[in-house]
């Protein structure tokens, strides 16, 4: 039988994580990270620093840690990749055309793009809060080639997974502070991605007030 996590969290996600690697060892890790791809708000930087103190106190060994940890990575975001598959360019065509603010043009050359930067953005993507989990819909709904998408969300897991599983690991008891910092970073990145937003809408009701200003006689 494997050792128990000394000392380990009792309350909220971590307890419940801690709780399922005494049960399961390094699947429970997997499954845990397999949520957290499918839900993100569940946090990486809890279970995976968690999974690297587990391993350092004999209850995984490293190697099935990064190995558990990415497989569900890939398993979460293969579930995401097969819901944009699913869902479709002609639905997504759809649901672009009745929003605000928006324009076929926009998405066309979003299209464009992922066609021809979607390999960084998918390995890339894999390594940035937020962006890890929904980066794999886009990849879905075009069509991304399936053996690319396994492999680049393979790589890009496995880094991401290795440097918080080793920095819990390094850390040991102290493994809590790596949430701390990729906290800092998630929220630095969704300040980030609201600027964008407020700046696109802003470009954008400003250009329809002067498209209705040209057209008044």
């Amino acid at each position: 039988m494997n050792p128990a996590l000394p000392q380990e969290p009792t309350d909220g996600f971590a307890g419940w994580t801690a709780d399922l690697m005494d049960a399961l060892g390094g699947p429970g890790a997997g499954l845990a990270i397999a949520l957290e791809n499918l839900f993100p708000p569940l946090p990486s930087e809890v279970i995976l620093p968690l999974t690297g103190f587990a391993a350092s106190q004999g209850v995984l060994s490293l190697v099935s840690a990064l190995f558990w940890t990415t497989l569900g990575s890939v398993v979460g975001a293969l579930a995401l990749y097969w819901i944009g598959r699913v869902f479709g360019r002609e639905r997504m065509h759809a649901i672009w055309a009745k929003l605000p603010l928006v324009k076929d043009s926009d998405l066309e050359r979003t299209e464009k793009w992922f066609a021809e930067h979607g390999t960084k953005a998918v390995f890339l993507g894999r390594m940035v809060p937020i962006f890890r989990s929904l980066i794999s819909v886009p990849a879905g709904v075009e069509r991304m080639p399936l053996p690319t998408f396994l492999t680049l969300t393979a790589l890009g897991s496995l880094i991401w997974n290795s440097v918080l599983v080793m920095a819990g690991y390094w850390l040991g008891d102290q493994w809590d502070v790596v949430e701390t910092y990729v906290g800092v970073l998630s929220k630095v990145v969704l300040v980030l991605v609201v600027i964008a937003l407020v700046a696109y809408v802003t470009v954008r009701l400003r250009g329809r007030g002067h498209a209705r200003h040209r057209r008044t006689p």
